[in-house]
């Protein structure tokens, strides 16, 4: 094709890539569903990115923008006679400024490097999303992904100075500064993060990092209900000592566990963990009083862990638990919601009801503290009876959420799986704004069509 010898011809022989395996490792993310893409690129720098979407404009091409493929929203699935846009070879540090506390780096660049970095000077970037082993920066400033440490340390979009993009109609912008403080134009960096690359392609971001903690301890506790655990996760965010993680998993997550081959230390009759983290400095205080706050009805144990190992001992169970998971059934839908935290117990009480309702196991965890958790419907895809229970009791939780103050995603996005359900939370003339943004930003609306806002 014409159109694409122009686009190898701009990037180079060695940055696309039409040949069947390589259409096919990029056709998919971590939904289920695939599309096979015209062809896949791989910018180098900034300025191939602008020559990227200037002609993607000229032959009207769409262009879906690519981390690691590791959301599970859909937000990297192609469409057809689309382009991927992959960052991995987009991975230079720009700048390490410790004096500033500030990092500028390419998008490509994988999560847990970032912070390796930081750690070199004494301080750490605060994002810690479970997949930053394998995920880029990029794909976090798409998603406001998070992690355990939100609770503390709040989303990937408030760790962001600045960045550097290049709009749908091939326009270069910067925003943000290298200040903490910037209030002097419309704050584009944090309408950019969370985007999921439709507005534009962020090529570079300057990131905000913070003291690493001198010292972390953990707590696992026990307890008999989700209600008793849920009581204990409102009592803590209610005193004054904010923990840097604050995780919970429901009796469907323990039951997984065991047969997974964990948590077989566990008090008997426990059916609700919670997974308590605080660090810096003064931990015996900290621990003290938030060991008051999780005291209550229904507590049955609680262990501690201050050495690496014993911390690493007590959060094996939760790391295992995306795994211990799949034991149930093959494929799994992840609902990312998040609710008042006043509101979680409430939340809790109704995911149980609609697995009964619905007949179908919901595995339930995350991150307490912030009112964020994942709720897994476990399904066999062949399974046509399981599917239509599986969709109804989908819309029920929706329906839930929305009706206790809550909202559709915490970290994950919206990408193309739950942008259907956009109008029941957000009202008509607020998205008919979204959309005029959008515009103003791709015009020709080739930057990842059919993502974050519903037809």
């Amino acid at each position: 094709m014409d159109t694409l010898a122009t686009l190898t011809r701009l990037l180079g022989d060695d940055r696309v890539f039409t040949d069947p395996a390589s259409l096919a490792l990029y056709a998919s993310d971590e939904t289920p569903q695939r599309c096979t893409p015209l062809a896949v690129c791989f910018p180098r720098s900034h300025d191939d990115c602008v020559s990227l979407v200037r002609w993607a404009n000229q032959h009207h091409i769409a262009l879906i923008p690519r981390g690691a493929g590791s959301g599970n929203v859909g937000g990297a699935l192609p469409r057809s006679g689309s382009v991927v846009v992959s960052f991995e070879c987009m991975q230079r540090v720009l700048e390490f400024d410790p004096d500033n506390r500030l990092i500028r780096v390419e998008t490509g660049i994988i999560t847990d490097e970032v912070n390796a970095i930081a750690r070199t000077a004494g301080l750490m970037y605060a994002p810690d999303p479970g997949s930053g082993a394998y995920c880029r920066i990029g794909g976090n400033l798409a998603m406001n992904a998070a992690g355990p440490r939100a609770v503390k340390y709040g989303a990937t979009r408030d760790h962001v100075l600045g960045l550097r993009a290049v709009t749908g109609d091939g326009r270069e912008i910067t925003t943000g500064s290298r200040t903490s403080k910037y209030a002097t134009g419309y704050d584009l960096t944090r309408l950019l993060v969370g985007s999921e690359g439709t507005l534009a392609l962020i090529t570079e971001a300057t990131l905000k990092l913070v003291p690493a903690p001198a010292a972390v301890a953990t707590l696992r506790l026990c307890y008999h209900s989700n209600h008793s655990a849920c009581a204990a996760v409102a009592r803590v965010m209610r005193q004054p000592v904010i923990p840097c993680a604050l995780e919970f998993m429901d009796r469907r997550s323990i039951e997984c566990l065991h047969a997974y081959g964990f948590a077989d230390d566990l008090a008997p009759g426990t059916q609700a963990i919670l997974m308590v983290e605080a660090d810096g400095d003064d931990l015996p205080n900290q621990i003290a009083a938030l060991t008051r706050a999780l005291e209550g009805e229904g507590q049955l144990e609680i262990r501690s862990g201050i050495e690496a190992a014993d911390i690493k001992d007590l959060w094996s169970a939760r790391k295992s638990l995306s795994s211990a998971v799949k034991q149930i059934a093959p494929r799994k839908i992840n609902e990312d919601v998040v609710v008042p935290v006043a509101q979680l117990a409430d939340l809790v009480d109704r995911i149980d009801r609609l697995a009964t309702q619905w007949r179908v196991p919901l595995v339930v965890f995350g991150h307490a503290g912030n009112g964020n958790l994942h709720v897994n419907i476990m399904v066999h895809a062949d399974d046509a009876d399981e599917m239509r229970r599986a969709t109804a009791c989908r819309l029920g939780l929706v329906e839930a959420v929305l009706e206790l103050g809550g909202s559709l995603s915490g970290e994950h996005g919206i990408g193309s799986e739950k942008r259907h359900f956009i109008p029941l939370e957000i009202d008509a003339a607020t998205l008919g704004l979204m959309r005029q943004i959008k515009a103003s930003f791709d015009p020709a609306g080739i930057l990842n069509p059919g993502k974050k806002l519903p037809d």
